[in-house]
């Protein structure tokens, strides 16, 4: 797997270069008028939307924030978030608050060079697959990478976070 040039210079694609890990970047062009961006990256990319993951910030026991890493096709089990993290519930943050805490637009937040750490939980679906793609920073433009070179970059851990359906 290629490293990328830097030429979509995004935290997260800075992280990986820098922790000499191994991604491929994958841009496309983002339609101004979508709002399911996972679900646009599919479509753009033509990937199996199993290994597409979305980024959501979750705020657990009203005091901290959280991201959790789920498919495209499937939405954030908010009390096994929790969990994953030693807490006993979540809600998802506000918009501004994802994108203060992180440092990205919404619909481009990427697990990878975030603002703030945060803790980071992955779907244990993840690592079904040889690679996946999660946003590398900016609407537009996914990296794939192997799943557990993203938990070690993200400082991540698995977990089943997954339920059916959109959210």
């Amino acid at each position: 797997m290629a490293r990328s040039t830097g030429a979509a210079a995004t935290p997260a694609i800075v992280a990986l270069t820098r922790a000499k890990i191994p991604h491929i970047l994958h841009p496309y062009q983002h339609d101004a008028s979508a709002t399911a961006f996972g679900d646009e990256a599919v479509a753009a990319l033509g990937l199996d939307s199993a290994r597409v993951f979305k980024t959501l910030v979750a705020e657990v026991d009203g005091a901290r924030l959280a991201v959790g890493v789920v498919p495209v096709a499937e939405h954030l089990n908010l009390k096994a978030l929790a969990a994953a993290v030693g807490g006993k519930k979540a809600a998802m943050a506000t918009v501004s608050d994802a994108e203060r805490s992180s440092g990205y637009v919404h619909g481009g937040i990427s697990p990878l060079g975030q603002r703030k750490a945060l803790p980071t939980v992955i779907d244990s679906s993840a690592q079904e697959f040889e690679t996946i793609f999660v946003s590398a920073g900016k609407r537009g433009l996914q990296v794939e990478l192997a799943p557990d070179d993203l938990a070690r970059a993200a400082r991540a851990s698995f977990a089943d976070i997954a339920a059916d359906g959109h959210a």
